[in-house]
């Protein structure tokens, strides 16, 4: 094993612990299959089903319902470090112009209502993520009288993502659920 010193070169000391280095001349067998069918047809066949569960899947936005604590590590997962805009993952502030409702923080018997108009209002297909114990199940209000103990009692959820409250990364991993659920499913309405 290399020891890192100013003397030598650090990137050799990487190559010598083992580390994979990227090799221009080592051919990815898919791409390859997919380079020579546009070379030789210059088109590429594929089912409708799976080009609109691919546009759905990369093209989601979701409607921000920050109620309490979780929303500041929603907004976290926006912001640059997370950014999950790179997995086609944009804020809108119209319900009739999202897909997926990430209901973040408690909710209360008195929004309960405003919830499910939002909810009523986005287009299908619509997604629900439950982001944090609160809108997960109570929370530590689950036995007040003015909390709802879920979400899943006002709307259907596809995701929970547990913590209270959850990391911002234990936000992405859900959104990445929810893109694999809609892959899944893969189905168009007719």
């Amino acid at each position: 094993m290399a020891i890192l010193t100013p003397e030598n070169n650090y990137g050799e000391a990487a190559r010598d612990m083992g580390s994979p280095a990227y090799d221009p001349k080592k051919h990815d067998p898919f791409f390859d299959g997919l380079s020579n069918q546009l070379a030789d047809k210059g088109f590429i066949t594929a089912a409708s089903d799976d080009l609109v569960t691919w546009a759905r899947t990369g093209s989601l936005m979701w409607m921000t319902f920050g109620l309490a604590c979780c929303a500041v590590e929603m907004m976290q997962a926006s912001m640059p470090r997370y950014d999950v805009e790179r997995f086609g993952f944009a804020p809108r502030a119209s319900p009739r112009q999202s897909d997926v409702m990430i209901v973040a923080g408690t909710l209360t018997n008195k929004m309960a209502p405003a919830l499910r108009k939002v909810y009523d209002q986005m287009p299908n297909p619509r997604y629900v993520i439950s982001m944090g114990s609160c809108a997960n199940g109570g929370g530590y209000y689950h036995y007040s009288y003015a909390v709802v103990r879920g979400c899943d009692r006002i709307v259907p959820v596809d995701v929970y993502v547990p913590g209270c409250p959850p990391t911002a990364e234990a936000l992405v991993y859900g959104i990445l659920q929810l893109q694999k659920k809609i892959r899944r499913e893969g189905n168009i309405q007719r």
